[in-house]
């Protein structure tokens, strides 16, 4: 089931009455066309684009005993446009006109998901630039690692969106075509240059070689590529999870006044919209495999994918519609606590340099394996005993003797490991200061540039 969120936009673009009222459009562009070309009287033609309607509710009538709703949808409008209606649907089989009108459907709501996509992108941005210099602990397999930046972090997300703007403009593009080339594409009635013609008017382009329909691979891609989409939110969504764990505290999800977490326990703040967007994405990629089921169809044509495509493309358009929209807003309401992060960065006593300790031990003539057991020594005991693992390594005199002090100090130095934050936003975005970040440059953060 589809959110109580839906934008009324994308909901417009599934109704019924927006369905039929594109089906229309596609017949009336295709008569006319043909009445150019001289096989449609030119006042049918006229007659067709000034008449033609239809009621929702009689085309469901008729659909209810002819059990087709191409047929259902003809006749109701032929019912309205009367004698000129005989050449209303000339030429075309019904998947000319439902399968062209769907792309058009698919463009209209591309055109919200491409709208959404550069919203996310942009408060991605502007976060990133608000904490590139806010150090945190980075953590691989949920253990602490070494030193990055909370901006670092947003940033890394930023660029994955960058990549899914361009998968999905590439993926809708690959999807804006049309078809009339009949009943098993091989242009019996009309021909290549009258589709191309057509499709054309409809801002279309035209299927290069199609069946009875256009090829599902093209709807494969695009609902795999709503999967990726929904897969980097579910990943943001799980990210801030973590972090909003009881133990961590790092951000967490904006919490109101007047919201509750849970009915027994008062003091609970879930982060219910990141696990709302980690259930939703799920579904996303469901529909993408059902997608890639619909590619193989028995000959020139089955019905098999029909039925999946009229539940897979308007829930997971409107679906990554929804779920962009709530991360959008979640990243711009997140609550970050710096403070916090940098008690959980030295919460280990500056274990997390020992990486850098072994590469100086091994610029100073110790051999590798050598240097990694001194350290490691060092690192399972102040893990283990809770001690400061810089101090330990001070007062080992076979590191001291091979390692300067000052240099061993360095080591140490967040400054040291952070030095290239810089050069890592301009790759990621060309050089740019954030607008945010230009027009208030003292939200930048202090924080200690020394662990203590």
């Amino acid at each position: 089931m589809i959110p109580r969120y839906t934008r009324p936009e994308m909901g417009r673009i599934w109704s019924d009455e927006n369905r039929f009222r594109t089906w229309l459009a596609v017949e009336v562009a295709a008569t006319e066309t043909l009445a150019e070309a001289g096989m449609v009287p030119k006042e049918a033609a006229r007659a067709i684009r000034e008449r033609s309607d239809f009621s929702v509710q009689r085309i469901h009538e008729i659909e209810a005993e002819v059990r087709h709703d191409v047929i259902a949808f003809t006749t109701a409008v032929a019912e309205i446009v009367g004698p000129h209606a005989r050449w209303f649907h000339y030429g075309l089989t019904s998947n000319d006109v439902v399968d062209t009108a769907q792309a058009l459907l698919i463009k209209q709501a591309s055109a919200l998901i491409a709208q959404d996509l550069d919203r996310l992108a942009e408060v991605l941005e502007r976060r990133a630039w608000e904490f590139k210099d806010t150090p945190m602990v980075g953590r691989t397999h949920g253990i602490h690692a070494e030193p990055i930046t909370f901006g670092f972090k947003l940033a890394n997300w930023y660029s994955e969106m960058q990549r899914n703007i361009a998968r999905f403009k590439s993926a809708a593009e690959d999807l804006r075509v049309g078809k009339f080339s009949g009943a098993v594409g091989i242009f019996a009635h009309l021909t290549p240059e009258i589709e191309e013609k057509i499709c054309a008017r409809l801002g279309l382009k035209a299927a290069a070689i199609s069946s009875q329909v256009i090829q599902r691979d093209r709807h494969a891609h695009y609902l795999a590529t709503l999967a990726v989409i929904a897969s980097t939110l579910d990943k943001i969504a799980t990210e801030i999870r973590h972090l909003q764990r009881t133990e961590v505290r790092e951000a967490e999800e904006f919490f109101s006044e007047k919201q509750k977490g849970s009915s027994a326990m008062p003091h609970k703040r879930n982060p219910i919209t990141s696990e709302q967007i980690s259930g939703l994405a799920r579904v996303v990629r469901g529909n993408a495999l059902a997608g890639l089921e619909n590619v193989a169809l028995w000959h020139e044509r089955d019905i098999s994918h029909s039925s999946a495509e009229r539940v897979i493309l308007p829930d997971s358009t409107t679906l990554i519609d929804y779920l962009l929209n709530k991360t959008t807003n979640l990243i711009e309401t997140m609550l970050v606590y710096p403070d916090r992060m940098l008690v959980n960065l030295e919460s280990t006593r500056g274990l997390i340099f020992s990486g850098q300790l072994l590469l100086d031990l091994v610029e100073h003539g110790v051999s590798r394996e050598e240097a990694y057991r001194a350290v490691q020594s060092h690192a399972m005991r102040a893990w283990k005993e809770g001690l400061d693992f810089k101090r330990l390594v001070l007062a080992d005199k076979k590191i001291t003797s091979k390692v300067p002090r000052k240099q061993i100090e360095y080591a140490f130095e967040l400054s040291r490991q952070l030095k290239n934050v810089n050069k890592i936003f301009a790759r990621v975005f060309g050089g740019k200061v954030s607008k945010s970040r230009r027009a208030n440059p003292a939200a930048r953060l202090k924080t200690s540039n020394r662990i203590r």
